[in-house]
């Protein structure tokens, strides 16, 4: 057991760093630029997230850097599947197939060695990541206006129409 005397001293030290834990967040709180900094702070957690989430696509023109980014891309997805995150292995089973030289023969592979909902989850999200993927390097985008990403706009969209100008009818 603490002598009373302890007891009191350690009593007295805790309300005072409690004071002090009180009084710090009022100065902080209240300091003029704290809701600017705080902002500022989220801002940026937000973007080191966003640069850590976002893909790392190679130089489809680098065959070399293909090659080593197909083989990581079929190891991690191999990797994640075995851990069970699905969802995961199957993004990173996409970017294998398109950075493989002959997708449609992975897939085929793919389809053989893969659970069936997995494979078909895969082959749907081939073209989108194949679309990303050409387009981060730079290379023309099948169905993609020329000067504009392969990602459909979010504004408005416009409507081509057809003019019938020759008189053979």
């Amino acid at each position: 057991m603490l002598s009373t005397q302890t007891q009191v001293a350690l009593g007295l030290t805790g309300g005072l760093f409690l004071a002090y834990c009180v009084y710090f967040d009022h100065k902080r709180r209240s300091a003029p630029d704290f809701r600017a900094k705080l902002k500022a702070r989220r801002e940026k957690q937000r973007l080191e997230q966003e640069r850590k989430n976002a893909p790392n696509y190679p130089d489809m023109r680098n065959e070399a850097a293909v090659q080593k980014y197909f083989m990581e891309e079929i190891q991690l997805g191999e990797e994640l599947l075995v851990r069970g995150e699905i969802d995961d292995a199957i993004l990173h089973l996409a970017n294998a197939v398109v950075a493989s030289g002959q997708p449609m023969q992975l897939l085929s592979l793919l389809k053989q060695s893969l659970p069936p909902e997995v494979w078909k989850a895969v082959a749907e999200k081939y073209p989108s990541v194949a679309r990303d993927m050409m387009a981060a390097s730079g290379i023309p985008v099948i169905g993609a206006p020329s000067g504009t990403s392969a990602r459909p706009s979010t504004g408005a969209r416009t409507r081509a129409t057809l003019q019938d100008d020759d008189d053979l009818e």
